[in-house]
C-alpha cells in the first residue's frame, strides 16, 4: 500500500471545521446568495438545533448591526480629521503669507505651524488607530451621543405631531 492508499486518519479542532466549511461554502457559492431555508437545510445536515441556528442568526445580526455603527463612527472620524486639516492648511497658509509679507521670511508663524501639526499629527494618530481602549472608549461615547440625538429627534417628531393634532 503506498502512502497516498493508506488510510489517514484526521482530526480537525472546531475552528478548523469552521475555517473548511466557509471555504467550501465561499468555493461553492461562486458570489451567489443563499435563502432562508437553505440556511436551515445546511444547518439540519450539519445536526445543528432550529433554537440554536436562530439564536446563531440574532446574534450575527447584532454583530452586523455592530459593525455598521463602527463603520459610520470611522467614516465620521476621518471626515472630521479633514475638516481640521482644511483649518489647519487655510490658517496656516494665510499665518505664513502675513508672516512673509511682514518681514520677509518664516518666523513666528512657524511655531503655529509645528505645534497645531504636531496636535493634527496625534489626532491622525488616534483616528487610524481601530484598536484599544481608547478607541472603544471614543467608539462608547459617539454611540451614546448617536442614540441621545435620536431619541431627541423622535421625542420632537411625536411632540410636533402632537401639537398639530
Amino acid at each position: 500500500m503506498s502512502i497516498s492508499e493508506a488510510p489517514i486518519n484526521r482530526s480537525y479542532r472546531q475552528e478548523d471545521i469552521q475555517q473548511i466549511l466557509n471555504l467550501a461554502i465561499a468555493h461553492q457559492a461562486n458570489s451567489s446568495e443563499f435563502s432562508h431555508d437553505q440556511l436551515v437545510e445546511i444547518a439540519a445536515e450539519l445536526g445543528i438545533s432550529a433554537e440554536k441556528l436562530q439564536d446563531a442568526e440574532q446574534e450575527w445580526l447584532l454583530k452586523q448591526q455592530e459593525w455598521q455603527k463602527r463603520h459610520e463612527f470611522d467614516s465620521y472620524r476621518r471626515h472630521k480629521l479633514r475638516q481640521q486639516m482644511g483649518k489647519y492648511l487655510i490658517v496656516n497658509s494665510f499665518l505664513g503669507l502675513i508672516n512673509l509679507i511682514s518681514i520677509g521670511y518664516l518666523s513666528w508663524s512657524l511655531y503655529i505651524l509645528l505645534f497645531w501639526g504636531l496636535g493634527l499629527g496625534l489626532r491622525a494618530w488616534n483616528t487610524y488607530q481601530l484598536k484599544g481602549d481608547e478607541y472603544e472608549q471614543a467608539f462608547q461615547k459617539w454611540y451614546r451621543k448617536q442614540q441621545i440625538a435620536q431619541l431627541t429627534q423622535s421625542l420632537f417628531t411625536r411632540l410636533n405631531n402632537w401639537l398639530k393634532v
